[in-house]
């Protein structure tokens, strides 16, 4: 596979690869690494562990997805932290796009299950990085302290293969189950989105407090996706 094309490199509305604050962590983070492999691990690392994952900072409003509000409030869900990375990757010069899955999560938190009436996640979403001639996914969604309370698996890259969610938990138990991949895209496809997160959510802001999710009922729990 030849280079992609200046598309994947690009900044958008929400990679804003060019904004300051994105450049500059790019800089420090990939500071003395020769290779882009090299440079694409400390990115994820940072992104994975560094910015907290948090399912409640889910938006319905396409100003939550900017790669540099999500730095700035150090915490999202699996979408913003992979524009994160996206836009930390560009800003390396480094070509990388979007994916999305729809995913069981056998481990899925009962409250949240219980206030969004949902079995699986229709929008799961990671990103994807050229390296090697091919892209390759990777997953930096739950950072490596929740994954030891979790009992899960870190979601490891080495510069070279896929990384994405695992099928069993340490303890063997079924963990997370891929029931369907989407294409690529070069951007965040904000439309797309959106008509996957309202009809569960309802209009939604990043609850930025964890406790405004307690007891929480999701306006439209229950709808089933085809």
């Amino acid at each position: 596979m030849g280079n992609p094309d200046q598309t994947y490199i690009q900044p958008t509305e929400t990679i804003d690869c060019s904004h300051p604050d994105i450049r500059e962590v790019a800089v420090i983070k990939t500071r003395g690494l020769s290779s882009d492999p090299e440079r694409a691990k400390a990115l994820f690392y940072f992104v994975r562990d560094e910015i907290h994952y948090n399912v409640y900072m889910l938006s319905t409003f396409i100003e939550d997805f900017r790669a540099s509000v999500v730095l700035c409030r150090k915490k999202g869900y699996c979408v913003q932290k992979a524009v994160l990375l996206a836009a930390f990757l560009r800003a390396a010069g480094i070509p990388s796009r979007l994916a999305f899955a729809r995913i069981r999560n056998y481990r899925m938190p009962g409250e949240l299950k219980r206030q969004t009436g949902i079995d699986c996640l229709p929008s799961h979403g990671y990103t994807q990085v050229f390296l090697h001639e091919k892209w390759i996914s990777i997953t930096p969604v739950f950072d490596k302290t929740l994954c030891k309370k979790l009992n899960v698996p870190a979601c490891d890259f080495d510069g070279n293969d896929d990384a994405l969610l695992a099928g069993r938990d340490l303890s063997g138990n079924p963990y997370i189950e891929y029931l369907e991949k989407y294409e690529p895209w070069a951007d965040l496809p904000f439309e797309w989105l959106h008509e996957r997160i309202f009809p569960i959510w309802g209009h939604k802001r990043p609850w930025i407090d964890g406790g405004d999710s307690k007891g929480h009922i999701m306006p439209l729990s229950g709808y089933r996706f085809p």
